[in-house]
């Protein structure tokens, strides 16, 4: 059922000026909330990815961190100084070093894949797990490649010439505004987000798409009307695994240095969480959850001077990280009670109610959406 010329119109605009504003932030933002900003951008790609591979194919994973770390060491040894004496590099131009570092992701998420055809469930979760392990051992071990326990630097990103750091020769203003490293990243965070957004959209609205959802609900189902499954679920694997290393790419420009810590278990479980707050199967919730996710403990660490329940960072007490994290297990416990569809689709269910009360009573409901909520993905 197509949406009413007014709904899209007011669409159209809401996104128009949401592009507008994000475009104009630079000019108004301190460095804190560009870096906070360009982080959530990271973690945005990334979940995106996951929720194509948990939400749209119903493949549980819980090595995300796995391939968000061949994005962001794949970057780094391919754009590094092949000179560098702690850890050195293939020198290639960064755009090629990004491309290089997906599709090395890309290849593991192949390698990987006939695994997840044939498992499913906790058991597929439990198998992705150990790739979470194995890298940890890779990134601390390899030490010509990764840096070791020290990690290493990302080099700058360019483009056509033009860079993306700071400290380059050339200077830019714009509106009176100096644009650094962080308000150049910015743009380039947009593009990457909006490149892959769009792609996500496209993909859940596609025939594949659709064969990944039939997917989720029943493989026997699936097959009986001729989807080739182990292909599909690949598929999904692989282009999930792209997106995840795609954010891991951006994720090491914006820290500029890179350590093993960074890619262990707990950055599965915040990329899960993302996507069950958000909503499970939504490319729109994984955005919302993700920011989330992301912005929720810089902020609560900014302000903790302000709140009472805080203790400042390095002293005793309840830090912004445990803060935050008692409050996703709530929001968690909430939404399996309350809005098994995340908050995407609680935003949904706004806007219909706003629909019909604009359009007066009688008017036909909207379907529901096919993205499954967080009980129907446990059953």
């Amino acid at each position: 059922m197509s949406r009413p010329p007014t709904t899209r119109r007011v669409r159209t605009l809401a996104i128009i000026a949401v592009v507008l504003v994000a475009l104009a932030l630079p000019l108004t933002l301190r460095a804190f909330w560009l870096q906070s900003g360009l982080f959530a951008m990271a973690a945005v790609i990334s979940a995106i990815g996951l929720t194509l591979l948990v939400g749209r194919s119903g493949q549980l994973s819980l090595g995300h961190a796995f391939f968000v770390a061949i994005g962001a060491y794949g970057y780094c040894y391919l754009a590094g100084d092949p000179s560098s004496p702690l850890a050195s590099g293939l020198g290639l131009p960064p755009v090629l070093a990004l491309l290089g570092a997906v599709l090395a992701a890309g290849l593991a998420g192949a390698l990987f894949s006939p695994i997840s055809g044939r498992l499913r469930g906790i058991y597929l979760g439990l198998a992705s797990l150990g790739l979470v392990f194995l890298g940890q051992h890779i990134l601390f071990n390899a030490v010509p490649l990764t840096g070791g326990y020290n990690g290493r630097n990302a080099e700058p990103f360019s483009l056509f010439g033009f860079s993306f750091s700071d400290g380059t020769p050339e200077g830019l203003t714009v509106l009176g505004v100096q644009f650094g490293g962080l308000e150049r990243l910015w743009y380039l965070g947009l593009l990457l987000v909006g490149v892959s957004w769009w792609c996500a959209r496209n993909l859940v609205r596609s025939r594949p798409g659709r064969a990944l959802a039939t997917i989720r609900d029943s493989e026997v189902a699936a097959g009986v009307m001729g989807v080739n499954v182990p292909r599909y679920k690949a598929a999904a694997f692989i282009v999930s695994s792209m997106y995840a290393a795609l954010g891991g790419v951006l994720m090491a420009l914006v820290f500029g240095r890179i350590v093993p810590e960074s890619f262990g278990l707990t950055m599965s479980v915040d990329f899960l969480v993302m996507i069950v707050i958000g909503g499970i199967g939504s490319v729109g919730g994984a955005v919302v959850g993700a920011a989330l996710v992301t912005l929720l403990p810089l902020v609560l660490n900014r302000y903790s001077d302000l709140l009472p329940l805080l203790a400042q960072p390095g002293s005793s007490g309840i830090s912004a990280a445990d803060l935050s994290r008692i409050i996703y297990g709530l929001a968690i416990v909430l939404i399996l009670l309350f809005a098994h569809d995340g908050l995407a689709g609680l935003g949904r269910r706004l806007g219909s109610s706003f629909r019909r009360n604009a359009d007066g009573p009688g008017s036909p409901d909207r379907p529901m959406s096919d993205s499954p909520t967080t009980k129907e993905l446990a059953r």
